[in-house]
């Protein structure tokens, strides 16, 4: 199975939960009115792009039709898919790891596949012939180095580890000089997710930051969130919250198969002006794949 196959497999439940509120509302309203448009906006912030996107895409959609006289629902339907897409391929982008080595900074709330993304990551960058480097540096979280280990045997990459509860920067300093004196391509750093204390967050991603900037001042950077699209609005409040403390350049969107809330990839492109970089649709190790919100777009609304 292909990757746009796999898309729109693990998008199923989320394309159900969209075109059924959609189409309910087509079903019922044979005039294009006003109280349609207020119908519309309800299903989309049901299908989980919450308030503020529906409002943009509705009056998006208003105008259009008003503008091109449109009386068919079946091309008004037309418009709202050509809107959406057009959201997604605003904050369309690639990752910019062009320099040996760049560095890729993780973060993310506890439980939402942060390590098992990092991993998967590896896997990803190692099948292109990349010479990836892991530093765990998520040293508060029990059981976070371990697993990160059983993932850099698992992709066949070096880890540069200390003990649990030690300095994550310190981690990270130790990283630097190893990816430099082995000649990596990619320093993929594992960091701490404790929202619930941000003064102590931003203070060690600025420190993290900091020992990057001094050991490989040179070198591409991307600082990327980890969300599970199955919390659905809650993962958009996350890339809010860390955005406070974060320069995020990506977001990686974990558990797209099984959930109805695949919607919040729309929301996030519109609200937070984050580009979704990778996506996860399965369990196996193959399953992230780099996000194309053609593709995505394509699967969402392909019956």
């Amino acid at each position: 199975m292909g990757f746009f196959e796999k898309l729109k497999f693990g998008l199923g439940k989320t394309r159900e939960s969209i075109c059924e509120k959609v189409n309910s509302v087509f079903s019922v309203f044979t005039k294009i009115d006003e109280e349609f448009f207020e119908e519309l906006e309800e299903a989309l912030i049901m299908a989980d792009m919450g308030a503020e996107t529906a409002t943009y895409i509705i009056g998006e959609l208003e105008t259009t039709v008003k503008k091109k006289g449109i009386t068919d629902p079946e091309l008004v339907k037309e418009e709202l898919r050509g809107i959406i897409s057009a959201i997604l391929k605003e904050t369309d982008g690639t990752l910019k790891l062009n320099t040996k080595p760049s560095v890729l900074l993780v973060i993310g709330v506890n439980g939402v596949g942060k390590t098992t993304s990092i991993g998967k990551l590896a896997m990803h960058f190692k099948s292109q012939g990349k010479k990836v480097i892991l530093a765990a540096a998520d040293t508060f979280r029990a059981a976070a180095i371990d697993q990160l280990d059983v993932w850099a045997k698992r992709s066949g990459c070096d880890i540069i580890k200390h003990n649990e509860n030690s300095d994550p920067a310190a981690v990270v300093f130790d990283a630097c000089r190893a990816a430099t004196a082995r000649d990596a391509d990619i320093l993929i750093c594992d960091t701490a997710g404790r929202l619930h204390n941000k003064a102590n967050l931003m203070a060690e991603l600025n420190k993290i930051s900091r020992v990057i900037e001094r050991e490989l001042p040179d070198s591409d950077k991307e600082i990327m969130i980890v969300l599970d699209a199955s919390t659905g609005q809650n993962a958009v409040s996350q890339a809010k919250l860390f955005s406070e403390v974060a320069e995020i350049s990506g977001i990686i969107l974990t558990k797209l198969d099984g959930t109805a809330k695949g919607g919040i990839v729309v929301s996030i492109a519109k609200e937070q002006n984050i580009p979704v970089k990778f996506v996860g649709v399965g369990e196996g190790i193959d399953d992230l794949q780099e996000f194309s919100a053609e593709d995505f777009a394509a699967a969402l609304f392909e019956e």
